[in-house]
């Protein structure tokens, strides 16, 4: 059920991908509420993708654009103003990739240059989004930006490897940009640590069936699923959560907080 919570507002989706990745389902639920949105991805990310399909779906455009570089940023920026009609309401930033996950290099075993590949791409690439908006006053009072997170960030997942370091970056970000972004501009950022997901990035991690599963018996409300983010990532964006602000927000049906669960007892209690 759709109730025109962002009517009239404007966005940027960052990092959709194909219909299991959480910024596709978001653009979707964003076009069933009301709201206007730019589409983007590194271009070699649209090659391999089907954005296109997306785009006709939701009546919006593409932009392609590489998150780690300025220029583009701030041609993303200028397009999608005049594509738009005015200034930014919201901005989902769903970017991801660990070179060394892709490479099977341990995190014992790390190639640095693979390393600070992939910090730019998932994590910098947040700064020097919302440092483009910011220097170039594109967003909209009470405008909202979230990135997606994981609970790795906090804890330990052997398999997460340096994601788990990214995550925690970005999430620093979130929290300092978030200060001066809320100080002077009243626009809001933050993260949602969602429950594994399984999108096309997640299921490169090695062990995520077993892991997913595991979360499964973990959460007393279950995993949350990509569509579950879809829709926390609309209130977000929304005016109903205008004085949330520089919080790494849980969504992972109640697993960040459970220390055992009865059914992952009963797996060891024989």
């Amino acid at each position: 059920m759709a109730y025109n919570l962002l009517k009239g507002k404007r966005g940027i989706i960052f990092g959709a991908l194909d219909e299991n990745s959480i910024a596709w389902k978001t653009a979707l639920s964003v076009h069933a509420e009301g709201g206007k949105f730019v589409l983007t991805n590194a271009p070699i990310a649209l090659r391999m993708g089907q954005l296109k399909t997306l785009a006709e779906e939701t009546g919006s455009e593409i932009i392609p654009a590489d998150a780690t570089n300025e220029e583009e940023l701030k041609d993303l920026v200028e397009k999608s103003m005049e594509i738009l009609g005015g200034k930014i309401d919201f901005v989902l930033h769903s970017i991801g990739m660990s070179i060394n996950v892709r490479k099977g290099r341990s995190y014992m075993d790390e190639d640095y240059k693979f390393t600070q590949k992939g910090w730019d791409v998932s994590a910098l690439s947040f700064h020097k989004v919302m440092q483009s908006l910011y220097k170039m006053d594109a967003m909209n009072e009470w405008g909202s930006i979230v990135a997606l997170t994981y609970m790795a960030a906090q804890r330990t997942f052997p398999d997460y490897n340096d994601m788990a370091d990214n995550k925690a970056y970005l999430e620093s970000v979130a929290r300092s940009f978030g200060y001066f972004f809320g100080k002077e501009k009243k626009v809001r950022v933050n993260t949602i640590s969602q429950s594994p997901t399984a999108t096309t990035a997640g299921q490169g991690i090695k062990g995520f069936t077993g892991f997913i599963n595991y979360a499964e018996k973990m959460s007393p409300l279950g995993n949350a699923t990509a569509q579950d983010c879809a829709d926390y990532t609309i209130t977000l964006f929304s005016d109903l959560t205008r004085k949330v602000t520089m919080q790494n927000l849980f969504h992972d049906g109640g697993f960040s907080n459970t220390g055992v669960s009865q059914e992952v007892i009963d797996e060891f209690d024989n």
